[in-house]
């Protein structure tokens, strides 16, 4: 089979055996295969991530002189089973999965992994347990989408947003796209989006959101007035005070019994959720900085560098500070028949299609973000710039 290997940084597009599905597993063939910022990220700095997996207790990332083919948001069609397998799906049904498998009884990263090759090829091997039909007819180039938008899915989850209270977006590459996308799907009823191009805007508007900045002429936090929220440590504190004047009122009331119902029902004042979606050193300090008391940031941003921040102004405010990694797999069965219903359109996202002899060409492309978000890899094109 064709595939796009990289080794040290550098693409070739060779000839590899067709890999042969083993245990429980499911040999497909590809349709589409989405490019990752992780895809970015393991191409130029595989050997910080792989110290940095090994650290967190996965030690078979891949490293920068292996070779390696990458490529883990893959769709495509059912070829032929490895044995002890259910065969649950005829040759030839659309499926996507799980970029995971099981190699000697340990995990492996699809396409992040020398021992899994990915989706930048002809063919990829995927476990059984973690392959899905696509229903509903939904494109190929559509489900190729379900693993990057059940990230988005997964950070919207832990954002805990509820409809009326506003969400920010910083950041609108492919994961701030995704996550606006999940937001609007949600029922968020007030998506603010922030980032410095004026093309990812646009596609920030046309994911759902209902407010873009352009972050150096408006600061995100003054494009919603809400004057229900605490804008500051005073505001909280009058707060409090206004709520005992009222309570003292009532002589016969426990007034402390109404705090305490307040916090079984998690009904106190509470500030905006935050998607921090850039991934680079000092946005998280900026946020924390900037941001209205009690908010709530869910960090999705991948960055690969230290970074600082100052915990005494995050106290100050009680700032709540999440960081979101992957999914489960309910949530990426659940977004792919989000998808598949239309209930999210990632239309907008897919902004140029290659053949693997493209590969390298589209890796220069996304180096510079401005004109695209997300380009898929289509293993029968012969498509060298993205069309």
């Amino acid at each position: 089979m064709r595939a796009a290997v990289v080794t040290a940084g550098e693409f070739e597009v060779t000839e590899l055996p067709t890999p042969l599905p083993g245990s429980g597993q499911v040999l497909i063939e590809v349709t589409r295969c989405g490019i990752c910022g992780s895809d970015l990220h393991a191409r130029t700095h595989a050997d910080e991530m792989a110290d940095l997996a090994l650290a967190t207790g996965y030690e078979h990332f891949m490293r920068r002189d292996q070779s390696v083919v990458l490529g883990h948001e893959f769709s495509g069609t059912v070829v032929e089973y490895g044995p002890d397998c259910h065969k649950r799906w005829k040759t030839g049904t659309p499926v996507v999965a799980l970029p995971i498998v099981r190699q000697r009884k340990q995990p492996q990263l699809v396409g992040l992994s020398s021992a899994a090759p990915g989706g930048y090829a002809e063919h990829v091997v995927v476990q059984e347990s973690m392959t899905m039909p696509i229903p509903n007819g939904l494109a190929g180039a559509h489900a190729a989408l379900t693993e990057p938008m059940a990230v988005a899915w997964h950070a919207v989850r832990m954002g805990r947003v509820g409809k009326k209270r506003p969400a920010f977006v910083i950041g609108c590459g492919p994961i701030g796209l995704g996550v606006i996308s999940m937001l609007r799907a949600a029922g968020v009823r007030t998506i603010v989006a922030s980032d410095s191009s004026l093309h990812r805007r646009d596609l920030a508007a046309a994911c759902g959101a209902d407010i873009v900045v352009d972050p150096a002429i408006t600061s995100p936090w003054d494009a919603v007035q809400d004057k229900g929220r605490p804008h500051s440590l005073t505001s909280i504190l009058d707060l409090g005070f206004d709520a005992m004047e009222r309570l003292r009122r009532l002589p016969h009331l426990p007034w402390w019994y109404f705090f305490r119902l307040m916090r079984e029902m998690n009904a106190g004042p509470a500030g905006p959720v935050i998607f921090e979606c850039v991934g680079v050193p000092g946005i998280i300090d900026q946020i924390i900085t900037a941001a209205p008391p009690l908010s709530r940031v869910v960090v999705v941003g991948v960055c690969m560098e230290t970074d600082h921040f100052h915990p005494a102004m995050a106290i100050n405010k009680e700032i709540e500070l999440r960081f979101a990694l992957g999914y489960d797999p309910g949530e990426f069965r659940d977004t792919l028949h989000m998808l598949a219903e239309g209930k999210i359109d990632p239309a907008p996202l897919i902004t140029g299609t290659v053949g693997l002899d493209g590969v390298a060409n589209a890796f220069t492309i996304l180096a510079n973000p401005q004109w695209h978000a997300k380009i898929l890899v289509d293993p029968h094109s012969s498509a060298i710039t993205p069309l």
